[in-house]
């Protein structure tokens, strides 16, 4: 049997189709992602946009055409953070209907930490636990601790990713220090309230965009290397200088340092660099990164189905 999962987060839209792989494993036949913002404003308005889901459904277009043309026999649509938040997500539901004839399946926090973790350990095997898996999206940001056989201890989705964090709060381009300062008070708020013990992590790992585009800046990456980036380590002091550097480079100079970081991705780097920065404080250790995530376990779920 061959499926496709497609993960429609706040800042991205991705495409993953695989087959089944030997054991529990899965054997991926393509894998794409577009960046689309479809939380553009949701944090203010709690409305999509209507260039958001004019960007998204252009994705979703291209991604139908590469399913028929795979031959593939299931396929599930996740929505996360920003579609939980709206009031007008009908529009994006009708939209994805005309387009791949299944419904959106709009998952819980608690269903998005899950779902990460899995494809997390998916990922190669763990030296040591307890796991802490840190998925930064555009709208929210999952913390799951559990042990190296899957299990999970706690888990948490808090409302603070890439896109929310920077529209509310770091405006300046680049921010002011009153603007961050505020920001870092926000994020350090929802850790402590979590409930989620980081400092007891044996084991760090960083998955999603902000994470891996952190690797490959540190890696002084030209081009997005997927294969490098995967099982990469970057070290707490590296984590905190990359915050600031980011934090103090107006967004036109971040697309000209790093080059392979598209717009909407170097539009927002610099709030999710902050978020990492501040679980890297309290994790005390070094960040594994992975691209195995969300899109990885509810695919390898929905083959074992």
């Amino acid at each position: 049997m061959r499926v496709a999962v497609i993960d429609c987060g706040t800042n991205t839209i991705r495409l993953l189709v695989a087959d089944p792989g030997e054991g529990s494993t899965l054997s991926e036949v393509d894998r794409r992602l577009e960046l689309v913002r479809l939380g553009q404003g949701v944090d203010a308005s709690h409305r999509f946009h209507p260039d958001a889901l004019a960007r998204t459904f252009a994705a979703v277009d291209t991604y139908a055409a590469r399913i028929r043309d795979l031959g593939v026999d299931r396929v599930r649509f996740l929505a996360t953070s920003a579609a939980r938040d709206v009031s007008n997500r009908d529009e994006l539901f009708s939209g994805v209907r005309d387009r791949l004839g299944i419904e959106v399946d709009v998952i819980t926090g608690d269903e998005e930490a899950r779902l990460s973790y899995l494809g997390a350990l998916s990922g190669g095997p763990v030296a040591a636990g307890p796991v802490l898996v840190m998925d930064v999206g555009g709208g929210s940001t999952e913390l799951i601790l559990g042990d190296v056989d899957g299990s999970v201890r706690v888990a948490r989705s808090l409302d603070m990713g890439s896109v929310r964090i920077r529209e509310r709060f770091l405006a300046g381009d680049p921010p002011t220090d009153a603007e961050i300062a505020s920001a870092r008070d926000f994020v350090d708020g929802l850790l402590s309230a979590s409930g989620v013990p980081i400092h007891e992590a044996a084991t760090w790992i960083g998955v999603a965009g902000t994470s891996t585009s952190m690797s490959a800046i540190s890696q002084g990456l030209k081009a997005y290397d997927r294969g490098r980036v995967h099982n990469s380590t970057v070290e707490v002091a590296e984590i905190n200088t990359l915050s600031e550097q980011l934090l103090a480079m107006p967004v036109t100079e971040v697309m000209r340092a790093y080059p392979m970081l598209q717009r909407l991705r170097a539009e927002v780097i610099c709030a999710g660099a902050m978020i990492v920065a501040q679980v890297a404080a309290r994790v005390g250790e070094p960040m594994t990164v992975r691209e195995t995530d969300i899109l990885d376990g509810a695919t390898l779920e929905l083959l074992r189905r």
